[in-house]
């Protein structure tokens, strides 16, 4: 696809995690900083990792922007570049885009259609989506004064 010169690149999506890197940022965002080695431990119930496995996923992890060390002493302290909520939203606007060609509806409705929601969690959106609907109709008073 081209695009004129005037129209700025769209910024690339951040490349996916793979299952084992999910639980090393998992391991990262629960400690706020880790080392190699206390990284390794805490996955140890889960994943019997070696210490140079453990050092290749996070300097993949570095490579695609999740995170970034810093020297504390003699150790590597691997930190979160970004926080666990701001990378869902990235993760699922690529779901989006991808297979609901940009649609939040097309996303719902496939959950809802394939059972990817329960009866109750889609209550609770739908309870949701009326009470924000109503609050954009619906603006508060101005201080001070009452609605006209």
């Amino acid at each position: 696809m081209f695009r004129s010169k005037n129209q700025p690149a769209q910024p690339s999506p951040q490349p996916g995690l793979s299952r084992l890197e999910q639980q090393v940022m998992d391991c990262i965002w629960r400690h706020g900083g880790i080392s190699a080695e206390a990284c390794r431990e805490q996955l140890l119930p889960q994943r019997v990792l070696k210490d140079s496995s453990i050092r290749t996923i996070l300097r993949r992890l570095e490579e695609k922007g999740y995170c970034r060390h810093r020297l504390e002493g003699r150790t590597y302290i691997y930190e979160a570049r970004q926080a666990r909520p701001a990378v869902a939203a990235a993760a699922a606007r690529q779901v989006l885009e991808r297979f609901c060609g940009g649609s939040v509806e097309q996303l719902l409705l496939g959950l809802v259609e394939h059972e990817g929601l329960d009866p109750a969690e889609l209550e609770r959106l739908a309870q949701r989506i009326r009470q924000r609907a109503a609050e954009r109709h619906d603006p508060p008073a101005p201080e001070g004064g009452a609605r006209s």
